[in-house]
């Protein structure tokens, strides 16, 4: 099985906080359009057939498309994969452009899961983010959602934000829940290099929260999903009913995925290739020579094992030491033993059946735990 991820790279107005590819020229969407269906034509064969199980339309601001651009994304799609077995085709979407008019539209394709950029219930967080909606709006956006027949809708919250208490935290996850909704996926804020928000860290005009209320707030928000029925199943992914994001999903656990637009990242199950995160570069690149513009990266066989590594125990399924043993060799699983002896010892990491997993105590410190796993000559 294999999964399509289209980028879509356009925005109202940039958020402080974001790193991803996007930018504001909206001029510049036809352009974009017809790159985008051209490279879906000319890498149809990347996926060598595999069954299409997930599509996931990211960005960017996906919700900034209109109905006549879906049409013929879809249609293009159509044209070089079967999709009749696709199991899970997202939009994310941001809540300002979720009016009833436009769910209305998007139910007339085959989206059946929503991904909405939430990030806060609480007005102060959004304006500093520079958000486009307030919290009356999301709550709308879930809500027409659900009116409109959307069962599997996901949001996105942020914590550690500058000036964000543990008591507004926990209210933000009480709104949260009271929409009933089947998937939180939550993020610490992060200054990213390169964002308006590491450019007011270095002018000291905002600073971090400190790490013991970093930690308060994942483990607060950690208690109180679990304890209203959704599981942990990714570090900062959790859901209800077994309603995981199964496109994510299949990232972590090694399946083939093809990305497609600006900034995007494909995988054969054994490298890697990226498209240019420029607009310009990546439809002069569609234009004029698809091949020499999108960068590969060979994986040797450590850095197979180290991402092997990280991607299996950021789940609740955990890491396969029998796979380690036959995909990486003897060598690599008795030093995948040997490195995991200390934080087993100390129950950071527990073994069930042959499989790894973080403990709930181990997840507070994950990175060290994988980091010390990792295969470094």
């Amino acid at each position: 099985m294999a999964g399509i991820y289209i980028h879509v790279p356009f925005c109202q107005t940039r958020c402080l906080y974001c790193d991803f590819f996007s930018n504001t020229r909206m001029d510049k969407k036809e352009g974009w359009l017809n790159s985008l269906c051209k490279e879906i034509s000319l890498r149809k064969d990347y996926l060598k057939g595999e069954t299409i199980r997930t599509l996931y339309f990211g960005g960017g601001t996906p919700s900034q498309l209109d109905k006549t651009d879906f049409e013929r994304i879809f249609h293009t799609l159509s044209t070089h994969f079967d999709l009749s077995l696709c199991e899970e085709i997202t939009l994310e979407g941001n809540p300002e452009d979720l009016t009833t008019e436009y769910i209305a539209m998007l139910r007339s394709f085959p989206f059946n899961r929503i991904s909405m950029g939430v990030q806060s219930f609480d007005d102060n967080d959004l304006k500093f983010l520079n958000r486009r909606h307030n919290a009356g709006r999301a709550e709308e956006a879930v809500k027409s959602c659900q009116r409109a027949g959307f069962n599997n809708i996901s949001i996105d919250l942020i914590y550690g934000l500058p000036g964000q208490t543990i008591d507004g935290w926990k209210k933000n996850l009480e709104k949260a829940l009271s929409l009933d909704v089947q998937h939180i996926s939550s993020y610490h804020l992060i200054y990213e290099e390169d964002t308006a928000l590491y450019r007011l860290q270095q002018q000291g005009k905002v600073s971090p929260v400190n790490e013991e209320t970093s930690l308060e707030m994942f483990r607060i928000l950690i208690d109180t999903l679990q304890t209203a029925g959704f599981e942990h199943y990714e570090i900062s992914n959790f859901a209800r009913n077994g309603l995981y994001s199964k496109h994510n999903s299949s990232y972590w656990k090694g399946v083939p995925y093809l990305g497609l637009g600006p900034g995007s990242h494909s995988y054969d199950g054994k490298n890697r290739h990226f498209n240019p995160g420029n607009l310009n570069l990546y439809i002069e690149g569609v234009e004029n020579d698809i091949n020499n513009f999108i960068k590969t990266e060979i994986l040797s066989a450590d850095e197979q094992y180290n991402e092997f590594i990280l991607i299996s125990l950021r789940t609740m399924w955990g890491l396969s030491l029998e796979d380690v043993r036959l995909r990486f060799g003897e060598e690599r699983y008795r030093y995948c033993l040997e490195m995991a002896k200390p934080y087993l010892e100390d129950n950071l990491l527990k073994e069930e059946a042959g499989i790894l997993k973080l403990s709930k105590e181990g997840i507070f410190i994950s990175d060290g735990i994988m980091s010390d796993l990792l295969y470094v000559e």
